[in-house]
């Protein structure tokens, strides 16, 4: 039932940390003060209690965090590989239910940066720490190497619920995982811990109803129908990407980016142009490869994947380019969206 609006008094006042204004939320005013907003909302719909937050989702490289998004999505949004570093940007998934919304956080995974490119990804990173409400933190059970000391440094400070996932344990044994939850007991201590594996859709069914007991009540953050924050080019580029990934090796696959020029749907197909960007000219004849036999296989595989994304016919047009250390430099990399 909606109710009338009345006279705001000093207990209508919420402090909400800076993040994006409620898309709903028509009677809201923002006061900026102390790096805070204060939230002046008219209680509308008390009756109809609403949960929405931001759930990020961090680990380090290969922990399984893009698959555990795709999962718990219900959509492919972000790609997978087998390869470190898939995860260049950060990507939001909202997934939406009547009384609730979880605008989920995929991010790169967490390294020593060694050039601008690694440098950008690990700001993505840096901002995922400052803006969650509940943190997905994702731990490879078959990764031997040492943890993340940054990580959990940061999520023992932030004074935000962490759901740490163990991820993968199709590939471990019961002895190796108690010895796991064990220790991560330790070094997280307020950490609720969950064993899961991503890929195989085991315990995941657990995770939202975990995460919708933990929401703060808030009105919507976007409409109800919108399920990511990015538009359709980046989507292709990143399906184009992806299957770079999958097919060639060593350089190759980091020294490449994608940019999709033209987009453009006409009597139901969508025609694609897109840009493929390597760093060498040596590069440019392997991704071309043998009569162009190997960007044709890309070209292939990406069309067929976008057709089943966009549920529409794709005609695909591919190009390579050299754009010479696009990783080292500043402008090259704001123009591809590392900001």
């Amino acid at each position: 039932m909606v109710l009338g609006i009345k006279k705001i008094s000093v207990k209508d006042i919420h402090f909400y940390p800076r993040r994006k204004t409620p898309a709903n939320d028509l009677f809201a005013k923002h006061l900026l003060r102390d790096s805070r907003f204060f939230l002046l909302t008219l209680p509308f719909y008390k009756e109809t209690m609403h949960k929405a937050g931001f759930v990020n989702i961090v680990g380090k490289p290969n922990a399984g965090k893009s698959t555990l998004l795709n999962q718990l999505m219900g959509e492919k949004l972000a790609i997978v590989t087998q390869k470190a570093q898939t995860t260049r940007h950060r990507i939001f998934g909202i997934y939406n239910e009547n009384d609730y919304q979880i605008v989920f956080s995929d991010t790169p995974g967490v390294l020593d940066p060694k050039y601008g490119l690694q440098e950008k990804m690990m700001d993505f990173v840096k901002d995922s720490l400052q803006d969650a409400d509940i943190f997905l933190f994702i731990v490879d059970v078959t990764d031997t190497a040492e943890p993340s000391e940054f990580l959990i440094e940061k999520l023992n400070k932030i004074p935000v619920p962490v759901l740490l996932l163990l991820n993968k344990i199709d590939l471990s044994d019961q002895a190796k995982l108690e010895e796991l939850v064990a220790l991560w007991h330790e070094r997280i201590p307020k950490a609720e811990i969950l064993p899961v594996s991503a890929l195989k859709a085991f315990n995941t069914d657990i995770i939202l109803p975990k995460l919708k007991s933990l929401l703060p009540e808030n009105p919507p953050y976007y409409e109800k129908d919108q399920f990511t924050d990015k538009p359709e080019r980046f989507f292709v580029n990143e399906t184009i990407r992806e299957k770079i990934l999958l097919n060639y090796e060593k350089e190759i696959p980091y020294s490449v980016e994608v940019v999709t020029e033209l987009f453009k749907e006409k009597e139901g197909i969508i025609f694609i142009d897109s840009i493929i960007y390597v760093e060498r000219d040596s590069q440019k004849g392997i991704v071309i490869g043998h009569k162009g036999e190997a960007i044709k296989k890309v070209g292939t595989e990406a069309r067929l994947d976008l057709e089943k994304f966009f549920d529409k016919k794709i005609h695909l047009n591919l190009f390579v380019k050299v754009k010479r250390d696009w990783r080292k430099n500043e402008r090259d990399l704001k123009n591809f969206g590392y900001r």
